[in-house]
C-alpha cells in the first residue's frame, strides 16, 4: 500500500525532558520522543490517500496539517522512539483503511408474522383486562 521505509524517512524527532519517573536522572537525560510528520510535505501518498488520511485523523493534525505524536511511557529515549514509530504506522494504516459499504438486508415474513403475532397476543391480553362493558 505504501513504502514504510521511505515514510520513516520523513519523521522528524525530538528529544524533551520527560516529566514523572526517573529519580535523579529525570532532570538530566531526555527521554520524551517527539515525533513530527508533515502530510501536504509527504511524497509517499498521492492527493487521494493525504486526502483520506486528513479526514480520518483530521482531529489529530495542527492547522498546518501536522501530526503531532509523543511517548514518554518508558525511561528508555530508545524504547520511546520504537513505541511512538509503532503508535504512528498503526494510525496511519487505520487511518487508510476503506470502510465495506454496508448492505441493507430485507427483513424476513416470518420476523414480520411473528411480530404481528407478538401484537396481537399482547392487545388481546389488555382487552381481557378491561372492565365488562354493562349495556
Amino acid at each position: 500500500m505504501f513504502d514504510k521505509d521511505t515514510l520513516l524517512q520523513e519523521l522528524t524527532f525530538k528529544a524533551v525532558r520527560s516529566s514523572g519517573a526517573g529519580g535523579q536522572n529525570v532532570n538530566k537525560v531526555s527521554s520524551k520522543v517527539e515525533l513530527v510528520f508533515d502530510l501536504k510535505a509527504s511524497s509517499v501518498f498521492n492527493e487521494v490517500l493525504k486526502q483520506r488520511l486528513k479526514n480520518k485523523i483530521q482531529n489529530r493534525l495542527t492547522k498546518e496539517d501536522v501530526l503531532m505524536l509523543q511517548c514518554e511511557e518508558s525511561r528508555s529515549q530508545h524504547k520511546n522512539k520504537e513505541l511512538v514509530i509503532k503508535r504512528f504506522l498503526e494510525l496511519i494504516e487505520n487511518g487508510l483503511i476503506i470502510p465495506k459499504k454496508r448492505i441493507p438486508t430485507k427483513i424476513p415474513k416470518a420476523v414480520i408474522k411473528k411480530r404481528l403475532k407478538m401484537k396481537r397476543n399482547l392487545s388481546d391480553k389488555k382487552t381481557t383486562r378491561r372492565k365488562p362493558d354493562i349495556d
